[in-house]
């Protein structure tokens, strides 16, 4: 079983298919060798480019393709139903998944924080959404492996999990 996730890991995430076939294309299209200065440059150059354009098409066809089941009513629906510390765990989670940038996070969060969603909800979610998102992971899980990107998301989801304060201390304090 590991070796087929090395195997789909190396092939669908790294890409390994493509740089062969670049260096196929650098040694038998352009008669460089890919070893040296100039054909390690062109394979990288035309490599990278492919690379990046197949991940940008994937990456934007799967968010929005997520953002369609995931708008922002539904969004607030969702956190409304929870309290305590499973509403800001789901509310980072939310975070996570949802295609929400930090321009985009900024008038939910306060969306949600004017229909009376917790602080400490709203706040696990403005973070959570431009931090730890899919694009990210799966970007880091290409370069890296899946065990760094899980990293990333444990340790991104883990200040979180800290109380914020409540609205009425905010109000006090000031």
């Amino acid at each position: 079983m590991r070796d087929v996730l090395i195997w789909l890991n190396d092939q669908l995430l790294r890409m390994q298919w493509l740089s062969d076939l670049v260096t196929l294309l650098v040694r038998e299209g352009f008669g460089l060798n890919p070893a040296s200065q100039i054909g390690g440059s062109v394979h990288f150059f035309i490599y990278d480019v492919i690379k990046i354009f197949i991940l940008l098409s994937v990456l934007i066809f799967s968010i929005s393709y997520v953002q369609s089941y995931f708008p922002p009513e539904r969004t607030r629906r969702i956190l409304g139903q929870r309290q305590g510390l499973g509403a800001n765990v789901m509310a980072a989670l939310l975070g996570t998944i949802t295609p929400f940038c930090s321009c985009s996070s900024i008038p939910l969060f306060i969306g949600f924080t004017s229909a009376g969603l917790p602080l400490a909800v709203t706040f696990s979610f403005l973070i959570s959404s431009p931090l730890v998102d899919l694009a990210s992971v799966i970007l880091l899980a290409s370069i890296f492996n899946w065990s760094i990107a899980l990293s990333y998301v444990a340790i991104g989801l883990r200040p979180l999990s800290i109380k914020a304060p409540s609205a009425t201390m905010i109000t006090t304090a000031q």
